[in-house]
């Protein structure tokens, strides 16, 4: 290995027990437990090193700072990560409202990229709230700003609510 070159390890939690933990819980239950670190990060938050700061009924608020290791070939921080961060903060909003035993997927995620962001730039903090909520289809929007409250990217989500199958 060249001395140019990274290396980087992490831990996560089984995705199993938390799968199980969801179905037990109350959404919002669930989320802030997740938050807490009662039952652990998901793995998409180990791996991308992003963090839950806030919760309440419809809304979340994680954050990321941007590292080397999210940077695209331009030396600036990948447009995947930002949606990562965008797309966990609309879920996790609506996951907040759901009841025990129900689950949701996302059917559509349109995002804004509006400015760069490189380890220069700080914590960025992405919030996320419910728009609409009915009882088998969701609209949820999330914002994503450095801590001077510079706009970075935005979303908005479509998401499907269903029965989810009890943990086993």
């Amino acid at each position: 290995m060249s001395a140019a070159e990274r290396t980087r390890t992490y831990d996560w939690a089984d995705p199993g027990a938390l799968r199980d933990a969801a179905a037990n819980s109350t959404g919002l239950e669930f989320i802030s437990r997740m938050m807490s670190g009662e039952h652990g990060a998901a793995p998409i938050s180990r791996t991308i090193d992003m963090m839950g700061v806030e919760v309440k009924e419809g809304e979340v608020i994680f954050a990321i700072v941007p590292q080397e290791f999210h940077y695209n070939p331009l030396g600036t921080m990948h447009g995947g990560i930002f949606a990562t961060i965008l797309d966990s903060a609309c879920g996790c909003a609506l996951h907040t409202t759901l009841g025990k035993g129900h689950g949701f997927t996302s059917l559509t995620l349109e995002i804004k990229f509006l400015r760069a962001a490189t380890t220069k730039t700080g914590r960025l903090l992405c919030t996320g709230k419910v728009v609409s909520r009915g009882r088998t289809v969701s609209t949820t929007e999330a914002v994503l700003r450095d801590e001077r409250g510079r706009l970075f990217a935005t979303a908005t989500s479509t998401c499907m609510i269903f029965s989810a199958p009890a943990a086993a």
